[in-house]
C-alpha cells in the first residue's frame, strides 16, 4: 500500500511539475496588437487595430503571460463565449474608456478618432484567442507635420505599422510599456532604427514567442527533453527541430513556401502528441525519431513565420531581422531546457524510478494535451 501512494504520489508531482512550466490548455496567449496606419490624398487617417478586444474588456494586460494566469479569467472566458453580436454590445459599452488608452498624436496635439470599423468573428476555435478588427478614423489635422502612436500600458504591448514613402519601406515598431513611437514626419517617413537596435529587438520578439507565449512549441520541446537526460539524444533531437524549423522559417518569411494555418496549427498539436506518446513507449532515442523531429520542426518553422509575417521585416535588414528571431527562438528553447532539467533532471535524474514517475506521466500529460488541441483545431 506504501509503494502503492508512493508511486501515485510521484506521478502526480511530475504532472504538477510540468504545468508549473506550461500554462493550461485553454490558456491564450497575450499578443501585441497590431496597428496598420494610413494615410489618405483626402487629408484623413485610418488606424486597423488587429486586437484580443476580449482581453482588453476582461482588464487582462502585460502582467500575464496567458489569459489563464488572470484573476479575471472567468470573466474573459465568458466574454470568449459571446457570439459577435453579443459582444459587440460588451464592445461598445467600454469603448470610451479603451480609446482613452490610444494616443494619436499630431505636432503634439491628441487628435481624437471616430469608430469607422468594428468586426468581431465567431468563436471559432476555442483554443485560439479571437482577434476582432477595430477601425479608427479621423482627419489630419492641416500642416500636420509629425504623426506618433502610443497604446496604454495597461492593455498590452502593441505593434504599429507605417506607411510607406517613396521607394521606401513601412515601418514597423514594437511598443512596450505604453512608450510613444518615434515621430514619423507625413510625407517622409521615420528614422530607420540601427542595426543593433533591429538585432535587439528581433532577438526578444523570438525568445517571447517561446517563453512565455509558445506553449505548443513549449510542449513540443518538453517532450524532445523527456525522451532522455544524455546529452546525445537531445542534441541529435534538437539540432534536427532547429535545422528543419529554420529551413522553413526562412522560406515562409521569403514567400516561397505557404501552407493554410488551418494544416499547419493541427499539425503541429499533433507533433506534440507524437513524441509525447513515443517517450511512453520506448526509453531510448531510435533512428526515426530524429528524422520525424525534423518533418515536425518544418511544420513549426512555418508557425514561427506568422508572428514575422505579422510584425514585417525591414527589407534594408531582412536577414539580420530574420537570423536574429531565429537566435531568439533557440535561445527561449535552451530556456525551456534549463528550466525542465533545473525543475526535474537536475534532482531526480539518478534515481531508478525516474522513467516511471516523471517520465511517462508528464509525457501522458503532453499528449492528452496535445490531443485535445489536435481535436479542437481540427474541428474548430
Amino acid at each position: 500500500m506504501n509503494a502503492w501512494f508512493h508511486s501515485i504520489r510521484w506521478r502526480a508531482a511530475a504532472v504538477v511539475l510540468l504545468f508549473v512550466l506550461v500554462p493550461a490548455a485553454g490558456a491564450h496567449e497575450i499578443r501585441p496588437a497590431i496597428a496598420d496606419v494610413t494615410f489618405a490624398d483626402d487629408g484623413s487617417y485610418r488606424v486597423v487595430l488587429n486586437v484580443n478586444l476580449e482581453a482588453v474588456l476582461a482588464g487582462i494586460g502585460p502582467a500575464h503571460a496567458d489569459t489563464n494566469e488572470s484573476p479575471n479569467a472567468q470573466r474573459y472566458n465568458g466574454l470568449r463565449a459571446l457570439a459577435p453580436a453579443a459582444l459587440e454590445v460588451e464592445v461598445r459599452k467600454h469603448l470610451p474608456v479603451y480609446l482613452k488608452g490610444i494616443t494619436l498624436e499630431f505636432d503634439g496635439a491628441r487628435s481624437e478618432p471616430e469608430v469607422c470599423d468594428l468586426r468581431i468573428p465567431p468563436v471559432g476555435d476555442q483554443a485560439r484567442a479571437r482577434l476582432s478588427i477595430l477601425g479608427l478614423c479621423g482627419p489630419v489635422p492641416k500642416g500636420a507635420h509629425a504623426f506618433r502612436w502610443a497604446y496604454a500600458a495597461e492593455f498590452g504591448q502593441s505593434i504599429v505599422r507605417l506607411p510607406a514613402v517613396g521607394s521606401g519601406e513601412r515601418v514597423a515598431l514594437w511598443l512596450k510599456d505604453g512608450r510613444k513611437s518615434d515621430a514619423y514626419v507625413i510625407g517622409v517617413g521615420i528614422a530607420r532604427p540601427t542595426r543593433l537596435a533591429i538585432i535587439g529587438q528581433y532577438i526578444g520578439l523570438g525568445f517571447t514567442h517561446i517563453l512565455p507565449l509558445g506553449v505548443d512549441h513549449i510542449l513540443f520541446v518538453l517532450g524532445l527533453f523527456l525522451l532522455s537526460l544524455h546529452w546525445r539524444p537531445l542534441l541529435i533531437q534538437v539540432t534536427a527541430f532547429t535545422v528543419a524549423h529554420t529551413i522553413t522559417l526562412a522560406l515562409s518569411v521569403y514567400g516561397l513556401v505557404s501552407l493554410s494555418p488551418a494544416i499547419v496549427e493541427p499539425l503541429i498539436a499533433a507533433s506534440i502528441v507524437y513524441v509525447a506518446v513515443e517517450n511512453i513507449i520506448t526509453p531510448r532515442l531510435h533512428a526515426w525519431r530524429p528524422v520525424v523531429v525534423f518533418g515536425f520542426g518544418l511544420l513549426h518553422g512555418m508557425g514561427f513565420a506568422g508572428v514575422l509575417q505579422e510584425v514585417g521585416l525591414p527589407r534594408s535588414e531582412f536577414l539580420t531581422g530574420l537570423l536574429s528571431f531565429n537566435v531568439g527562438v533557440e535561445l527561449g528553447q535552451l530556456a525551456v531546457i534549463a528550466l525542465a532539467y533545473l525543475t526535474v533532471g537536475y534532482w531526480f535524474k539518478d534515481r531508478p524510478w525516474y522513467r516511471s514517475r516523471v517520465v511517462i506521466p508528464a509525457s501522458a500529460a503532453i499528449a492528452l494535451t496535445g490531443l485535445y488541441w489536435t481535436i479542437e483545431r481540427t474541428l474548430g
